[in-house]
């Protein structure tokens, strides 16, 4: 089985989210796939396999597989477009979440995800207690998403992840507006063994309509402030989300098992 080693949206090794991508030519069974993610410790694992003129992909990140992963898919789609054939300029990939598209323009991929609708929720104390700063507005769809109020109070920010671990939302993430960006994140999913992800695409789907509204604007550059640090050009057209990155490869290995 290869494997390749992708760093997901950002234009240098050792930035962005780090995430592996197994090609197959048939899904191995659950077991030695979460074990394969597992012993990877990636935030994400993706396994994908060419089914006629589109591509079955699934992720795994080292506890449990899961529903929807950005940045992994534009893993998947930069090697499929870049190592595995040069010709394709667009793939279709067939997931849990439904049907993804990936466009390549140049160095950049674009991902067209569904949309997360902001549902506005009451602040709590707990809240405010996990991350250690007031939350000035709170959001859920299938992540929480905590409004903060300053782009140094996101990067500053020191949360306790057994807190966090009992909120809503499959992951938490925090806000602010940003100063040469329109926003600022960070993301944390403790409930699936991923202290801090480095930068998430799916996360995404929720950030950028809400910034779409709070600013009246459509497209909306985002950083994604962990210590890796990752940038995503997002475009929000209705009940889609438009979001782009660059990619690199990190490394080719050929799993013995």
């Amino acid at each position: 089985m290869k494997q390749f080693i992708v760093d997901a949206f950002t234009e240098k090794i050792f930035g962005g989210n780090p995430a592996a991508v197994c090609v197959v030519e048939n899904f191995p069974p659950e077991d030695l796939m979460q074990n394969i993610a597992m012993e990877n410790n990636f935030s994400e694992t993706a396994f994908v396999m060419r089914d006629g003129e589109i591509f079955r992909l699934r992720w795994f990140t080292p506890a449990a597989e899961v529903n929807f992963c950005g940045h992994a898919t534009l893993a998947t789609a930069f090697v499929l477009m870049t190592q595995i054939d040069r010709n394709l300029s667009a793939v279709t990939f067939d997931t849990l979440s439904g049907k993804f598209f990936v466009e390549r323009h140049g160095n950049f991929f674009e991902m067209n995800f569904p949309a997360y609708v902001p549902k506005k929720i009451p602040v709590t104390a707990e809240m405010c207690e996990a991350v250690n700063a007031q939350v000035s507005e709170a959001y859920i769809a299938r992540d929480l998403l905590m409004v903060l109020d300053s782009a140094e109070t996101v990067e500053k920010l020191s949360p306790d992840m057994n807190k966090l671990s009992k909120l809503d939302g499959l992951t938490q993430a925090v806000t602010a507006a940003g100063e040469n960006f329109d926003c600022v994140s960070r993301v944390f999913a403790p409930k699936i063994k991923v202290p801090e992800d480095p930068v998430t695409g799916s996360t995404h789907c929720l950030i950028a309509p809400y910034w779409a509204n709070k600013l009246g604007k459509t497209k909306i550059f985002a950083r994604q402030a962990s210590q890796r640090g990752g940038i995503l050009h997002c475009e929000v057209a209705g009940e889609r989300v438009k979001i782009s990155g660059n990619a690199v490869l990190f490394a080719v290995a050929e799993l013995k098992i």
